[in-house]
């Protein structure tokens, strides 16, 4: 279906191009086919061999015209080539100043830097999210720790290092009376890991708000920079003409332009990012808190098993 597609459309576009050349060579054929009759009596006969030849200036005006006109437009379309490349951004980029340049590169390193950071922590996040849920389920599911440690096995997530936390707490307190002592050691290893779990996941946050903050700051620099030179130049050729001011100035104010560009997507990146991570860190506190309850669950158990056997 594709091929016979192709095929028509083929077709077609030849039969239009046929037909655009046909007035053209309508037009031409008839100044080749017809010759030129003349009425004036004295001119002399077709057949005759003496013709009268026009003279020399009419012959070599059309043929000295030409060329200027052709030579005209060619330099004008070249100028105006050359002025949109030059006002391009890679144009302007490449003009600028070196102090201008550097702004730009910097800003464009940011830039690239940020949207690093956003596919880097989105893959993060969602990976650590499905993860901390999975162990969740498990850990909400099960009967004490042993039965908790048995359903998570050796999993990479920080409800393990949580569950880890309140059985080597369990194991260490062994032998004590005071079960409140052990929950406020265990609540309080909790709260550390909880802590640095939230510091971990905030890595890069801080490049993202430093970006956001200050590319506008410096790109506004690299236009300050750039205007002042546009002004010395001014100057130097002692001349107002907007042609020769507007390009030092397009050049400063790109940027600004690049600093808007890296600090707008940065700022977007930073609060996103907050959320998420606010969010991911209420899934972590569920964790911590369904560790504490299972441990406090085989507190539990192991006093009624000393009274039980007490009373025995």
């Amino acid at each position: 279906m594709m091929t016979s597609f192709l095929v028509r459309f083929a077709i077609v576009l030849s039969c239009l191009s046929v037909a655009a050349g046909l007035p053209a060579y309508a037009q031409q054929e008839p100044a080749r086919s017809a010759p030129a009759v003349s009425t004036d009596p004295s001119a002399p006969a077709p057949g005759t061999a003496h013709t009268m030849a026009p003279p020399a200036s009419v012959q070599a005006a059309p043929t000295a015209a030409a060329p200027a006109g052709a030579e005209s437009g060619t330099r004008s379309g070249k100028s105006v080539a050359t002025g949109l490349d030059e006002l391009s951004p890679l144009g302007m980029f490449l003009k600028a100043d070196m102090v201008v340049k550097a702004v730009m590169i910097m800003l464009a390193l940011a830039s690239v830097a940020s949207w690093a950071i956003l596919i880097a922590k989105s893959i993060e996040f969602s990976v650590l999210r499905r993860r901390l849920l999975g162990a969740l389920r498990k850990l909400t599911g099960a009967k004490s720790l042993a039965e908790a440690q048995l359903a998570l096995g050796h999993g990479r997530n920080v409800a393990a290092v949580l569950l880890q936390a309140a059985i080597s707490e369990a194991r260490l307190s062994a032998g004590l009376n005071s079960d409140e002592g052990i929950k406020e050691r265990a609540a309080s290893s909790f709260t550390e890991i909880v802590r640095a779990e939230a510091r971990r996941v905030r890595v890069g946050m801080g490049l993202l708000a430093t970006v956001g903050a200050i590319s506008p700051f410096v790109g506004l620099f690299g236009t300050v920079w750039g205007i002042m030179n546009s002004f010395i130049g001014i100057s130097k050729s002692q001349t107002t003409n907007l042609a020769v001011v507007a390009p030092g100035i397009a050049e400063a104010l790109l940027a600004t332009a690049i600093g808007l560009a890296a600090a707008i997507p940065a700022v977007i990146i930073y609060n996103h990012f907050s959320r998420v991570t606010k969010g991911y860190l209420e899934l972590v506190n569920r964790a911590s808190g369904a560790a504490g309850r299972l441990l406090s669950r085989d507190l539990d158990r192991s006093q009624v098993g000393i009274h039980v056997r007490a009373a025995e």
